[in-house]
């Protein structure tokens, strides 16, 4: 096999970049027209959310009906359906989104394909009650932008959920994907980035919140023949559903963020502990996995850098106490899923008795953007003791399921209240 090499990555992002870009310059002086044929667009693209939950509600249903449609009306040159990740906006799913107006189609059924194409996509009318209603207001919004669910969001994890193909890797190295995995192989040092994870106050996002740059700096330390790195997608909190999100919609950022780990500490191989109930993130990230190592981002010799990383899925049988990293490590290795004592920490004795790092999916979806825009830049975001942004996920007797992501600092009445609509039937918070 070929060796990738930078020439080759920058080559594949400017090929993405004419399909992203329609995504990327869509605004509000465009959202305030109808973008359709009639009106003499040239191309345009239909976003459809295809997370868990609007595929529960038939999203790939109404995906095929819209390629169906365009099919009849013979123009699927000039429009292209794109599957992507959650869009976040729970409550109102499965949602569709047309570019490059941004029209934000909520509640959207297999009925509604047909129209969409007729109306919207060839004859540049916007179909008013699929728009959604905002409850203070009672007006339509056609734009996610002017929706108090996304006022406040900051997206850093979830970045590219409901903006790209998951399955098609070409698009996320056209947003600089795998550009930080390249950059810490060719141009930096182990040491180099960890200092910058360290500068950029990264704590771990699975709950305990210790430093990742201190983590990283203590396993690059450990003497070993073989070292892991270990990502922890047991999400086992009743309710929680952000690492699935981000598995689903961004699985190469995950994959990149562990191998960046695996660059600055040595390690070579990669495990993704993934609950089993997730099957969509599952195969995505199998197919992640899969279209690296074909480019050659993945196995031996990454980039003629004398760097190997090998990923691996193990899928667990749902026991909640495997969200622990010392029995998390024991599933692994086919053992009963039991905590240890500590120390030794995992660092030190982790995956087969080796010096292992161990981050959830949050965490190591964070990486790439920070190597990419600098520790200053992340460090900007949140509060002097906790950088950054945090998703959560918003469920229970809230106005507006779904999934968020906020700089730190945020308070939980905003989340509550100024997001998430506040307490069903106009209820108090008690």
């Amino acid at each position: 096999m070929k060796v990738l090499t930078i020439h080759d990555l920058e080559a594949i992002k400017k090929r993405a970049e004419n399909a992203l870009l329609l995504r990327e310059q869509s605004n509000e002086a465009v959202a305030e027209q109808c973008c359709g044929l009639a009106a003499g667009t040239k191309h345009l693209q239909i976003l459809i959310c295809g997370g868990t939950g609007c595929k529960a509600s038939a999203s790939h249903v109404i995906a095929e009906k819209l390629q169906q449609a365009l099919e009849k009306n013979k123009i699927t040159d000039q429009v292209n359906v794109i599957t992507t990740g959650c869009f976040g906006f729970c409550e109102k799913g499965p949602i569709v989104k047309i570019i490059p107006d941004n029209t934000f189609y909520t509640q959207v059924t297999p009925e509604d394909a047909e129209e969409i194409v007729s109306e919207h996509i060839i004859g540049g009318r916007k179909i008013e009650r699929l728009l959604y209603v905002d409850p203070k207001t009672e007006k339509a919004v056609s734009d996610s932008k002017h929706m108090d669910f996304y006022r406040k969001q900051m997206r850093i994890a979830l970045r590219n959920c409901g903006f790209i193909d998951p399955e098609n890797i070409e698009e996320y190295i056209g947003l600089n994907g795998y550009r930080a995995l390249a950059d810490s192989l060719l141009n930096g040092t182990p040491e180099a980035v960890i200092e910058e994870i360290k500068r950029s106050g990264l704590r771990g996002r699975g709950g305990g919140g210790f430093p990742t740059g201190r983590k990283w700096e203590l396993a690059s330390r450990q003497q070993a023949d073989t070292k892991y790195v270990v990502c922890n997608a047991d999400e086992g909190d009743p309710g929680a559903f952000m690492d699935r999100s981000i598995m689903e919609g961004n699985p190469h950022s995950v994959i990149e963020g562990m191998m960046i780990a695996g660059v600055a500490t040595g390690a070579t191989e990669g495990y993704i502990y993934v609950r089993a109930e997730y099957p969509l993130a599952v195969e995505r990230l199998q197919v992640a996995i899969d279209k690296a190592t074909r480019l050659g981002l993945l196995g031996d010799n990454i980039m003629d850098s004398g760097f190997s990383f090998h990923m691996h899925i193990n899928r667990g049988a749902g026991a909640f106490v495997c969200g622990e990293g010392s029995a998390l490590t024991a599933s692994i290795e086919g053992k009963r899923g039991m905590p240890r004592t500590k120390p030794p920490r995992t660092v030190d004795h982790g995956l087969w008795g080796k010096p292992t790092v161990l981050n959830n999916v949050e965490t190591f979806a964070n990486v790439p953007g920070i190597l990419n825009k600098g520790a200053a830049w992340y460090r900007s975001i949140g509060t002097d003791t906790s950088s950054g942004t945090k998703t959560f996920a918003l469920t229970g007797n809230v106005v507006n399921t779904g999934l968020v992501e906020v700089p730190m600092g945020t308070t939980l009445r905003e989340i509550i209240f100024d997001i998430g609509g506040g307490i069903q039937n106009g209820k108090k918070f008690k």
